[in-house]
């Protein structure tokens, strides 16, 4: 047996740190708690002392452990258990405060925001304190770039077996590194990252947010999360240059952070526009917008610059994966709503913070179609999937198609279960697909103007199940759950 192996010192030595560098972000809202003076801190303060009690029992036992690389199980095994861990821990400033009524309710809006996906429980977004708030959306800012990532970049004792981590949580991203080693990888783009949420920030605070808002929403935008500060979400600012200015952001966002250092780092523009995967991306989220904008103008009625900016707005945060919302879309037209349907299966850039199955990924499934359609014209063909310049391996369409198999048997048998628990069909599937492809709203009972509070606690911890799953992109949290991860 493998189990001996595979929960060696090492994995609660890793684990141990990262709930250690959670303790030190739970400080934050803490402390400006403490600073601010208008809510009570001890939800943090119970949160805080829990999460590094546990952190310090973790680095104890792992203390005496062997110097070494990590094995591939390992690194499996701790990037499910880091995400599992973080969730859980997460929740508990949520839990022990008084706005989340159970722990069901906690670990879901957790979990919602560590995986960037942005559907919350909360009716009242605007009842909630300050503190919670900024918990919140530095929840989808830590997630979206990835907690591993982040433990990359801080902790050199990761500097061994790094790579592994780094493959198991971002397995579309890890054929491409802009430095040769995993560290200097990881800080280059927390160094992006950190810099695209400060500009935003000041744009959002000039356009007439405050700085709180601002630094709240830029959180949740780089993240592609959606959590927001009103109720209504960016439509309670009615302000339409705060409306721009997340729509580019957003886009951004869903754009893979490899083509971002390309352009501001190494200043190579032409190297980003002759990337396949980013043209396919804009062209996508233009000719969505296009069709919904002449749907709305024409049928809804709304001016040519109201019809493209709702349509611009709901499509890349759709598309993105972000969620925010700057109209109830659940009262459009059903073709809108069937488009915008369709683009939560697709999702951002490889690389990106955007969830979904990724617009490569999209056009590699429609690249193996067109090939068996050759195939049953010639027979004895040999026909190569080619993208851009490059011929796609065997292994890697073999993958694509388990993943999407993946996708779908976890996307059925969660609606089922949603299903089980009193909810209709439309809600039941558009929620399972808003938690498993990190989207946030979705239609039905849960559509953009609703919330998850009316759910059965089974399914919130469901639809939570999905959320990770989705984040980690299926393989990774469902291959603990094969004999063969465990057997010699």
């Amino acid at each position: 047996m493998m189990i001996a192996a595979v929960t060696s010192r090492s994995v609660y030595w890793v684990l141990g740190n990262f709930l250690a560098i959670l303790t030190v972000c739970l400080l934050l809202p803490l402390g400006y708690t403490l600073v601010n003076g208008q809510a009570d801190p001890s939800a943090f303060i119970k949160a805080s002392a829990i999460t590094m009690t546990a952190a310090a029992i973790l680095l104890g036992i792992g203390f005496r452990r062997e110097r070494r690389d990590l094995f591939n199980r390992e690194s499996l095994l701790l990037v499910a258990l880091i995400w599992i861990c973080v969730c859980l821990f997460g929740s508990l400033p949520f839990y022990f405060s008084s706005s989340y009524p159970t722990f069901s309710d906690a670990v879901f809006e957790a979990t919602s925001g560590f995986t960037t996906t942005g559907a919350t429980v909360i009716a009242d977004v605007d009842g909630l304190s300050r503190p919670l708030h900024l918990w919140r959306s530095l929840s989808h800012w830590l997630g979206g770039m990835g907690i591993v990532l982040l433990g990359l970049a801080i902790l050199p004792l990761l500097s061994h077996g790094g790579g592994e981590l780094y493959r198991a949580e971002f397995s579309g991203a890890s054929s491409e590194r802009m430095r040769p080693r995993i560290m200097e990888t990881a800080r280059a783009l927390w160094r992006l990252y950190v810099l695209l949420t400060l500009v935003q920030t000041l744009l959002l605070m000039a356009a007439g947010m405050s700085a709180f808002e601002a630094i709240c929403h830029a959180f949740s935008t780089l993240g592609t999360g959606g959590f927001s500060t009103r109720t209504e979400s960016i439509a309670g600012f009615h302000n339409i240059v705060i409306e721009y200015i997340t729509i580019l952001f957003m886009f951004l966002a869903g754009v893979s952070f490899i083509q971002h250092f390309r352009l501001w780092v190494e200043h190579n523009p032409r190297a980003v526009m002759r990337d396949h995967e980013l043209k396919t991306y804009a062209l996508i989220a233009l000719a969505a917008t296009l069709v919904i904008a002449w749907v709305l103008h024409e049928k809804v009625g709304l001016s040519a610059e109201a019809s493209i900016r709702s349509a611009l707005f709901q499509v890349v945060s759709i598309l993105s994966t972000t969620g925010f919302v700057s109209a109830d879309y659940a009262t459009w037209p059903a073709i809108t709503q069937l488009i915008l349907l369709l683009l939560m299966f697709i999702g951002g850039c490889t690389g990106s913070t955007a969830g979904g199955l990724k617009v490569f990924r999209t056009m590699l499934i429609l690249k193996v179609i067109q090939r068996e359609f050759h195939r049953m014209v010639e027979p004895q063909g040999v026909f190569r999937i080619r993208i851009a310049q490059g011929v796609i391996a065997e292994p890697a369409v073999s993958g694509l198609i388990n993943l999407v198999f993946l996708a779908l048997l976890v996307l059925s048998a969660s609606s089922l279960v949603v299903s089980a628990t009193g909810v209709d069909i439309v809600t039941s599937v558009s929620s399972v697909i808003a938690c498993q492809f990190n989207i946030g709203p979705g239609l039905g009972a849960v559509g953009p103007v609703s919330n998850y509070a009316e759910l059965h606690p089974l399914a919130k911890w469901v639809l939570s199940f999905c959320m990770i799953a989705g984040r980690l992109e299926f393989y990774t949290l469902l291959v603990l759950m094969t004999r063969a991860f465990w057997s010699r």
